[in-house]
């Protein structure tokens, strides 16, 4: 691998240096023109200068963490972790190797055009970067566009004049217009977008989101003033059970993408609410909407004339639908493959790709193949793929080009083709290098693994803590069924018996600390915690962890959320008068909430006794034990629900209706309480 150093010293005095590039420098206009006079031209010199050459599509309008040049002679791999962007020669040869190009921060999406140019989404600051070739075979920054922060989803028109990008913490939509390289609009959507689609004729688009099942619709995507809407799309609607209210419960929508005739438009995520075999963390899956009129082209869910008593939780109507859901587990990215009329979706926990029929009413519920990408028999030295997290095809569709975040490597998938006796095959291509300490590159590949036993039963850490956030879920946490054994997670409350309702916690920059850790403060230590997790996040009750064995993943695990986790942007802004009035009633006696909300992560990680609250329907009440250890206020204002048991779907809420519960609120006028929540946002 090389790196640039016009890059590295260009980076002193300009946003982005130079790197070398097989295509930069090539041009793409066709010869110039001779030089004319404004004589008449004569039959010697009647001949005209040829047309421009057309202008060749980029290979994908969606981002990815994996771009493939129109030209397919450059593979661009965006580096997050690395701050990164990774220039891979096509087709591949040692003999070129890979440039590496420094950025001006962590990337997040690429889109590949003509010529050379590159589109870069830049997540802090919020950046949207376009890069060009120079007539001195480098890359230089030709435009930055400044993003609300943590800019991460991007794609374009097919006319390539206007950009779309996803800004995840802040939860906005922007447009920007690729000819003057400005801002159109920016839009607040629901929390955390990420994947965008934009139909061919460019008339709207739909993003999905990190949290929740529903879609984001933007129309008028080429004006100033474009409307936005929220879309319905259940989750596995034919996985549910019978009159379910989890249809909206699903996560990890980092992906989804049109069908090649539009007609159809498929959105990889979690199915929170779905049965199946052992699903106590649910489904994955593939939903399909018909953008015709935007409806879900899966029914829901409806009972057989004969009602069984177990019926509602396995669906023995149809035992395709009874799967195991171990084949694309933590969905992560998705490309169609228009030549077998199959998607490819990568799974971040599972390692492996998987190819769905595009034509199913429900994709994910049969996996026609699964492609490892952790095949001992890879070649090209380098270690084996681990949290796939991007992809782009070959233009034959003949290979598959996926990043292995955690192993920083490019694998490169040749699907078998019987007719042509080409067998499948992996070639592994070192880019970057990961963590310096090895601990905290052990505990990256842990986080995002859901292959291990020993840590989990089926999901890994980023699962439900995506890039350390939190899925916005409530789980059911089910006691011990006999002496001995351990609680254990669910999705599905109220299926098996009553149980104890759980928010999924923020990791991300509030694990500094040395403990306690919990809900109840029963873990002493972080590590502790992990450990009691390693038999909490699976379905078997009796499970037995060996913490001798277990001790070092918990150890590496440890190590990489308090250093390799990137905490979200926090934008540095002058306080308005309604957050400094805000934080005088925080810090005020009378309300007490900097007694209990204290430090540097507003917290004093005590577990405090409070006043009973009304139990949330299907799940248990905790009588024994209603002491809550405190838990931290930082980036609260972007991790809804609140409290324990997710009783509060807003800050408003959790203010009017906490009714002394923590700290001193009723006396507090509605223009306070609104001041209270604009501070508490800003922490």
């Amino acid at each position: 691998m090389r790196t640039s150093p016009l890059l590295a010293a260009a980076l002193l005095a300009a946003p982005l240096a130079a790197v070398g590039c097989s295509s930069c420098g090539k041009s793409t206009t066709g010869p110039a023109p001779e030089a004319t006079s404004s004589a008449a031209p004569g039959p010697a010199d009647s001949a005209v200068a040829p047309p421009p050459k057309a202008k060749t599509p980029a290979a994908s309008r969606q981002g990815n963490v994996v771009a493939r040049s129109p030209a397919e002679d450059i593979l661009y791999v965006a580096d997050e972790d690395g701050s990164a962007l990774h220039l891979v020669p096509l087709p591949f040869d040692k003999k070129n190797p890979v440039t590496t190009a420094p950025l001006p921060g962590r990337p997040a999406q690429v889109v590949a055009l003509d010529g050379g140019e590159v589109l870069v989404t830049i997540r802090d600051p919020g950046l949207l970067l376009l890069i060009r070739p120079d007539p001195a075979a480098v890359l230089v920054e030709a435009a930055r566009i400044a993003l609300p922060a943590d800019a991460w989803g991007l794609a374009i028109t097919k006319d390539e004049k206007t950009a779309l990008v996803s800004s995840a913490w802040t939860h906005k939509v922007s447009a920007v217009d690729l000819e003057t390289k400005k801002v159109r609009f920016t839009v607040d959507v629901a929390r955390e977008p990420r994947g965008i689609a934009i139909l061919g004729d460019g008339s709207r688009a739909y993003v999905s989101h990190l949290v929740g099942a529903p879609l984001t619709r933007i129309d008028g995507i080429g004006t100033v003033n474009p409307t936005v809407k929220r879309v319905s799309l259940p989750a596995a609607p034919l996985r549910l059970p019978y009159e379910t209210t989890r249809a909206e419960d699903a996560s990890l929508g980092y992906a989804l993408t049109f069908s090649p005739d539009e007609r159809r438009l498929y959105v990889a995520r979690h199915a929170l609410g779905a049965t199946g075999v052992k699903v106590w963390y649910g489904m994955p899956t593939v939903d399909v909407l018909l953008p015709r009129d935007d409806s879900p082209l899966a029914p829901s869910r409806k009972p057989p004339a004969v009602f069984g008593a177990h019926i509602n939780a396995i669906p023995v109507e149809d035992p395709t639908l009874d799967l195991p859901p171990g084949d694309i587990v933590q969905p992560r990215a998705m490309v169609v493959r228009a030549t077998t009329r199959t998607l490819l979706v990568l799974g971040e926990g599972s390692l492996t790709l998987s190819e769905l029929d595009a034509t199913s009413i429900d994709p994910a519920a049969m996996v026609g193949k699964k492609h490892p990408l952790h095949d001992e028999g890879a070649t090209g030295g380098g270690p084996a793929c681990a949290a796939p997290s991007g992809l782009a095809l070959s233009s034959d569709e003949r290979k598959a080009y996926v990043f292995c975040r955690s192993t920083n490597v490019l694998a490169v998938l040749t699907f078998p083709d019987p007719k042509a006796d080409v067998k499948f095959s992996v070639v592994r291509i070192p880019l970057g290098k990961g963590p310096d300490d090895a601990l905290v590159a052990e505990g990256r590949r842990l986080f995002y693994d859901a292959q291990d036993p020993l840590v989990s039963g089926g999901l890994g850490c980023a699962g439900c803590h995506p890039e350390g956030r939190d899925d916005g879920f409530t789980w059911s946490e089910f006691a011990p069924v006999e002496e001995g054994g351990n609680a254990t997670f669910a999705a599905m409350g109220g299926t098996i018996n009553l149980s104890a309702a759980r928010q999924t916690p923020m990791l991300a920059g509030r694990v500094a600390a040395q403990g306690p850790y919990g809900w109840h403060g029963e873990s002493e230590t972080l590590v502790d915690r992990i450990l009691a997790g390693f038999a909490l996040h699976r379905w078997d009750e009796r499970h037995v962890v060996d913490k001798q064995t277990a001790r070092p993943r918990a150890l590496a695990i440890a190590a990489f959320l308090r250093s390799g986790l990137v905490p979200p942007p926090r934008e540095k802004t002058e306080p308005s008068d309604v957050e400094k009035r805000g934080k005088a009633v925080f810090e005020s006696a009378e309300t007490g909430c900097k007694s209990c909300h204290a430090g540097a992560e507003f917290t004093d990680r005590v577990p405090m006794p409070l006043p009973r609250m009304t139990v949330r329907a299907g799940y248990s009440d905790e009588k024994d034990n209603n002491k809550y250890k405190t838990p931290s206020l930082l980036f609260v204002g972007g991790t809804p629900p609140y409290f324990h048991d997710g009783s509060f779907a807003t800050l408003e809420e959790l203010i009017d209706k906490n009714d002394d519960r923590m700290g001193k609120t009723n006396q507090l006028s509605a223009e306070d309480k609104a001041a209270l929540v604009a501070y508490l946002r800003t922490l």
